[in-house]
């Protein structure tokens, strides 16, 4: 399978109180088209900043990071919007629904901001992403309505709306119950699997990371076993 996301010796360096931060050190990685790759570490070790720059929001300091087979340094601020919104989709810990759309409208944002209109064949699309979801009869409702579990449902259609390759998730279980986590994961793992996408998921829980199909453990800065 053809890579969709490559780290080369991707380094990323930070200056706090006059002082260097090695937040990535030299990071090798190859993500594949359709693979659940998880990275598990503690707090601080670099995860998120991995995370960052495989999903094009910053750039590394030295090396290079290519997503399909394109240099995210050579890109624009402009192209590297672009980016995000056509071909990455994002799931975090803290859902970031906004409250005051219905589910059917916070899942059809990614498209909205890409000046789609809410046509008739969009809501269709909608809906059968939400029923692939378990989601179908939540569509009138608004985050507050919804269990935290189904919150990040929502969060997981968002993602998808616009057919991305990659989906990064960050600590996506981190704020969930066993029960839902565990859907979660399994969600994120069809994905994988049944729809081809590509899914990053960073994570401090080895419990969380053992429904992936790749895992890689994260400690200063460093991928150990990538």
């Amino acid at each position: 399978m053809r890579p969709v996301v490559e780290l080369i010796e991707a380094s990323k360096l930070y200056r706090s109180n006059g002082e260097v931060v090695h937040a990535l050190r030299a990071a090798n990685l190859v993500l594949a088209e359709g693979s659940f790759t998880a990275v598990v570490g503690r707090s601080g070790c670099g995860k998120s900043t991995l995370l960052s720059l495989a999903g094009a929001v910053d750039l590394p300091t030295s090396g290079d990071v290519r997503i399909e087979n394109v240099s995210t340094r050579q890109l624009s601020d402009a192209d590297l919007s672009r980016l995000r919104r056509r071909q990455i989709g994002f799931v975090f810990q803290f859902f970031h629904l906004l409250p005051t759309l219905t589910v059917m409208e916070n899942v059809a944002l990614p498209l909205l901001l890409e000046h789609a209109r809410m046509t008739a064949e969009l809501q269709q699309r909608i809906t059968g992403l939400l029923a692939d979801l378990n989601l179908a009869e939540k569509a009138r409702q608004f985050p507050h309505q919804l269990s935290g579990g189904e919150m990040q449902r929502v969060a997981i259609a968002r993602a998808l709306a616009h057919s991305p390759r990659l989906i990064i998730a960050d600590e996506p279980t981190g704020n969930l119950d066993s029960v839902n986590a565990e859907n979660v994961l399994q969600w994120l793992a069809r994905i994988s699997r049944q729809m081809g996408r590509t899914v990053l998921m960073a994570t401090h829980s080895r419990e969380a990371a053992s429904a992936a199909s790749n895992v890689i453990e994260m400690r200063d800065g460093r991928l150990l076993g990538a």
